[in-house]
């Protein structure tokens, strides 16, 4: 269970495949949109159970509000101060994406999730293979890839604005991993060309 909740190992994963700044503005600005896009198409997935609608809002109880509890949770229990702010996202996400697709309908709604995905996951393939030189992390581990991503573009906003770092010698540690990481792949890389 440590492994999965160490938030310098997967920070440095991360980190290790978006050093380029185009790169990891493109992830800033897409990663948000496919997750709330996600949990706008999983809005029409049918329902645990009916319940009048919470505070007068079409919230529906099935693999959307599953999805953006376990996302919450995962970054409460990943790092305290940031994972709150992000479990936070997570359930306006879910609240955001509920009302929309309540509003726009199925037809409607998958279009303009379908469309978001595609639209957000081209852009990061691009920034991967245009201006990082790597295959994204999701090639690698799609748990990493598709979970931790949310949080760790939150974390990149946090530090660069704010200079929030989640303990003191976090991003000291977290960069002398990245560098080792990088390291070993251009060796691989070097390797496999020779």
């Amino acid at each position: 269970m440590a492994g999965l909740l160490d938030l310098e190992k997967h920070y440095a994963f991360y980190g290790a495949y978006h050093g380029n700044p185009v790169n990891v503005l493109i992830h800033v600005l897409f990663v948000w949109p496919i997750f709330f896009s996600a949990l706008l198409l999983f809005y029409f997935t049918p329902p645990f159970f009916h319940v009048a609608k919470p505070l007068g809002l079409p919230l529906v109880f099935n693999f959307g509000s599953v999805v953006a509890a376990f996302y919450a949770l995962f970054y409460l229990l990943l790092e305290r101060k940031a994972g709150s702010l992000a479990a936070l996202l997570c359930i306006l996400c879910w609240v955001g994406s509920s009302i929309l697709g309540s509003h726009l309908g199925f037809s409607l709604g998958w279009k303009l999730g379908l469309v978001v995905q595609l639209f957000c996951w081209t852009g990061q393939f691009i920034g991967h293979g245009v201006f990082e030189g790597r295959a994204p992390a999701i090639l690698d581990n799609l748990f990493q890839a598709l979970v931790t991503g949310p949080l760790f573009v939150l974390l990149e906003v946090l530090d660069r604005f704010f200079g929030y770092e989640p303990y003191p010698g976090f991003l000291a540690r977290v960069n002398a991993r990245i560098e080792a990481e990088r390291k070993e792949w251009q060796a691989s890389k070097r390797n496999k060309s020779s």
